[in-house]
């Protein structure tokens, strides 16, 4: 395979290689794969967590009854008007 790089490619190549941390472009391709490839694995993974999270908070609500708006914001409001009374 052959793959034609940009010259903006071709100049942080050249920049990256005169910082003497990298031998050869291929050892900054390989990198830069191995971050892509941990990039996605950690985006994948936090897609499902997110889903599990919602699964199960889905899970909950169906067994617990719905609240009225109003009525828990006010709620709220009232306890935290008698902490400050408190504190």
């Amino acid at each position: 395979m052959s793959i034609i790089l940009t010259q903006k490619q071709e100049k942080f190549i050249q920049a990256k290689l005169q910082t003497g941390k990298y031998r050869t472009a291929q050892e900054i391709l390989e990198f830069a794969f191995r971050l892509l490839d941990e990039y996605e694995q950690a985006d994948s993974d936090w897609a499902n967590s997110v889903r599990e999270k919602i699964d199960a908070a889905i899970a909950v609500s169906e067994h617990t009854p719905p609240v009225e708006g109003k009525a828990f914001v006010n709620q709220i409001l009232e306890q935290l008007n008698s902490s400050c009374r408190m504190g």
